[in-house]
């Protein structure tokens, strides 16, 4: 049996899916060196697989050798949320998490935990969705979460440098916080959502306390936007220790038009969106970045210009706020977005979503980055 000290101690994955990627001595600076001159850092998602699997994990050492080239932070993809970590009310389990951290560490590099608390009904574990909270139903909804963050935090608080604390509590449809068992039993999504940040704060003292969320630039997130600045208000009213504002940044060019005309309906209302937040003293955070192109052309060529174009038009706006440091894609190669099952194109061919391609050749992408951190000021 191969433990995960194993793995990273001697590398025995990597006889499993093939070599990884090489990186010549011409090869360009990694993104995350770029970052570090900046004052920032520059990450990436990261997935728990068994050596041998095929996946955007750090025991495939194709992928690895992306993240230990261009990342200086890893978020988990999947590996700490309430699904994940939390079988039932009374058990954690978290030896996928802890290999992740394991390694992370081993490499030189930071990692973020994602996400205490994902306030969206279909994520949560059945057994949370149909809990019994009895007669008290407020003291019995205190205390399981109490439970939840404080073992978290008081585990891993001095070894992650951010917690996404809550994450996507706003209904994009009406922007008003959704309901659940969990609000529910706490009397309302405010109590709740405090209750989390102050409960992070005190068993993890040093971390960044993060709200997560995907109100968009596109058109049509206006109502997001707006519930999301109302939950900020309303948290800065009350005292509740959130650091910074998590801009997933899962954006999606559309077909009918270029990046100047997007940018003509977008930029404003989203700039207006950011200096409200920053205004409030809330740091940001890009934690998600990927990018959509269902909408777009089959030829490759063509998607990747869009994309690049679209995208440095994107980090322009936000690279221009000193208040962002860590900035970190949902993936580094094509071959594992999880928008090729979540959203699959109409033909069949992979997203062009990330910095690398399925066969981990970097992209235009990756130099729109390289290009956005550089004109960091």
């Amino acid at each position: 049996m191969i433990t995960r000290r194993d793995m990273l101690a001697s590398g025995a994955a990597l006889a499993a899916i093939g070599a990884a990627p090489a990186f010549g001595e011409d090869a360009p600076p990694s993104l995350h060196a770029l970052a570090r001159a900046k004052g920032m850092r520059f990450g990436a998602c990261v997935a728990w697989s068994p050596p041998g699997a095929d996946r955007g994990s750090f025991a495939n050492p194709a992928y690895a050798a992306l993240l230990e080239r261009d990342c200086g932070i890893l978020v988990p993809e999947n590996e700490f949320k309430w699904q994940a970590v939390r079988p039932d009310a009374r058990t954690f389990k978290l030896d996928h998490f802890a290999d992740m951290l394991d390694y992370a560490e081993a490499k030189g590099m930071a990692m973020r935990g994602h996400t205490l608390l994902w306030h969206k009904t279909q994520y949560f574990p059945k057994w949370l969705n149909d809990y019994d909270f009895g007669a008290s139903p407020r003291a019995s909804a205190e205390a399981l979460l109490t439970n939840h963050v404080r073992t978290l935090c008081r585990l891993y608080g001095s070894r992650l440098t951010s917690f996404d604390v809550v994450n996507e509590t706003i209904d994009e449809k009406t922007g008003e916080q959704r309901a659940s068992s969990l609000s529910r039993a706490f009397g309302s999504a405010d109590a709740m959502v405090d209750h989390a940040f102050h409960t992070a704060r005190a068993n993890a003292p040093h971390a960044q306390l993060v709200y997560n969320d995907y109100m968009s630039w596109e058109p049509g997130n206006e109502k997001h936007r707006a519930g999301v600045l109302k939950l900020l208000e309303g948290m800065k009213k009350r005292g509740v220790p959130c650091d910074a504002l998590g801009v997933q940044s899962h954006i999606a060019p559309s077909s009918d038009g270029s990046v100047a005309q997007m940018m003509a309906r977008q930029a404003k209302p989203w700039r207006d969106f950011l200096d409200a937040v920053t205004g409030m003293g809330y740091g940001l955070v890009v934690t998600e970045f990927d990018i959509n192109d269902r909408a777009l052309p089959g030829d490759t060529k063509v998607r990747d210009r869009i994309v690049a174009d679209y995208a440095a038009a994107y980090l322009e706006t936000l690279f221009a706020y000193p208040q962002l440091r860590d900035v970190l894609v949902w993936g580094m190669c094509d071959k594992y977005s999880w928008l090729n099952g979540f959203m699959p194109r109409a033909d069949g061919a992979p997203q062009r979503a990330t910095p690398y391609d399925s066969s981990f050749h970097a992209k235009p992408l990756r130099q729109v980055f390289a290009d956005a951190i550089a004109a960091r000021v």
